[in-house]
């Protein structure tokens, strides 16, 4: 009897380090199964309208879920962030502002939050999937070698690992082009 006790006293280790292990493999971005797909269902839900043509869905649910939902992309690269309407500070429901949605204008001091909707080639702030990956990992201003962005919290969102990068991206090329509001700020020349 005492050989079963341990025995399943040396199964707890065991058992400890797989669920562990599966813990943090949903912490590296796993999070998003086929058995929970909330996050997309819902960052489907509070998009835009979207052109989802040639488009991953799942990505492209995931990438709104961590613009929308999670990241706060709207405050700074939609000008203005809400309609009236829609300010959840005056008791709105607070539905981003679709029509200057995340088109950039939104003056930091010197700086201007760049419009992040796809150009007339479909990338997202003009940007290939390698270069926004690069900028989100290492800051490096692409409009200014050899400058890191001042105001995007990149060393944050450098975190985060290459499928979430990649669902925002995905996400962004969904989005309609657009630009800032009429009283917002111009990017410098």
């Amino acid at each position: 009897m005492k050989r079963i006790h341990i025995l399943a006293l040396g199964l707890v280790p065991v058992a400890a380090l797989v669920l562990t292990t599966a813990a943090l493999g949903e912490s590296q971005g796993n999070h998003f199964s086929n058995k929970d797909d909330s996050g997309m269902k819902r960052g489907l839900e509070i998009a835009p309208p979207l052109n989802l043509k040639g488009k991953n869905r799942d990505l492209v649910g995931l990438g709104s879920y961590i613009v929308n939902a999670q990241g706060a992309c709207n405050d700074c690269h939609t000008c203005p962030p809400y309609t009236p309407e829609h300010d959840p500070y005056t008791g709105g429901d607070g539905r981003p502002n679709f029509e200057n949605y995340l088109a950039g204008g939104t003056a930091f001091g010197p700086f201007v939050s760049r419009n992040l909707t796809p150009d007339a080639k479909g990338r997202p702030a003009g940007l290939t999937l390698t270069e926004f990956m690069r900028v989100m990992h290492t800051g490096h201003d692409p409009d200014n070698p050899g400058e890191l962005l001042q105001v995007m919290p990149w060393p944050i969102y450098g975190k985060m690992v290459d499928r979430d990068l990649k669902a925002v991206y995905e996400f962004l090329r969904a989005i309609p082009h657009a630009e800032p509001g009429p009283d917002c700020a111009q990017p410098p020349d």
